[in-house]
């Protein structure tokens, strides 16, 4: 078959544009399949391990973990001045109140003591690594489980109370009603069976570090679902050891 020099000019020059447009595409589907998937690198900085504990606790797996329930610091609408804790069991958060209608946001778990308080008390004492002692409600609903524990737990991480606690008192008398942390991250976000408000252990620690004894605490009982989107994460200002305005 004869070919012109034309033709085989304009042959050239198509096979160059299928050459250089494969390639192209090559590496397009390259940079699309090297992107990143999972948890943002931020949250999985701020759930990392902390060696430098007492009891060094490992990184929490957040790959499940729903966005929201992620500490972040959001727009919050409330006539509580600024350094309350505002306790929202229905919806699983908690809120640190801020200067200009923000708030530092943290997702909760809420256990059956923390659906029988409501109102106000402030924080009556702080524990770093404390013990643990059930109650005789769950003794007596749980004995094999929590019979042995009676006389108390030592503080480590297998302690249900966490890294930190805040205890919770109306005027100098014990509400019982805790603040802590919990072996149990995958509750976050949820109702369970037995404790109070717990947080995920990261975030007990900076909550911690944030308040002074006395802070004011609201626990509200009956605030109405939450629907559609929730306040996107600041990150920057959210970040720990970071001093936000109070």
């Amino acid at each position: 078959m004869c070919v012109s020099r034309n033709s085989a000019g304009r042959l050239a020059q198509l096979f160059a544009l299928l050459l250089v447009s494969s390639v192209l595409a090559s590496c397009a589907t390259s940079g699309q399949s090297a992107r990143p998937k999972g948890p943002d690198p931020y949250y999985l900085a701020m759930y990392g391990p902390k060696p430098e504990e007492k009891f060094p606790l490992p990184a929490i797996d957040i790959s499940k973990v729903e966005p929201r329930y992620l500490r972040q610091q959001v727009a919050y609408a409330t006539s509580e001045p600024p350094g309350t804790i505002v306790v929202d069991t229905q919806n699983r958060f908690l809120y640190l109140v801020q200067d200009g209608g923000m708030a530092l946001r943290y997702g909760i778990g809420v256990g059956k003591a923390g659906l029988e308080f409501q109102g106000e008390a402030r924080v009556g004492r702080k524990a770093e690594w404390p013990r643990w002692t059930p109650t005789s409600d769950m003794v007596a609903r749980e004995p094999e489980r929590y019979g042995p524990l009676a006389g108390g737990m030592e503080p480590g991480i297998r302690n249900p109370l966490g890294p930190r606690a805040l205890y919770l008192f109306q005027g100098n008398r014990d509400t019982l009603f805790r603040i802590h942390g919990t072996t149990e991250a995958w509750s976050i976000g949820k109702a369970v069976s037995s404790g109070c408000i717990r947080l995920f252990n990261p975030d007990i620690i900076d909550l911690y570090s944030r308040v002074p004894t006395d802070t004011r605490v609201i626990v509200l009982q009956s605030e109405p679902p939450m629907g559609g989107p929730l306040g996107a994460p600041m990150a920057a200002a959210a970040d720990e050891g970071q001093p936000l305005s109070m």
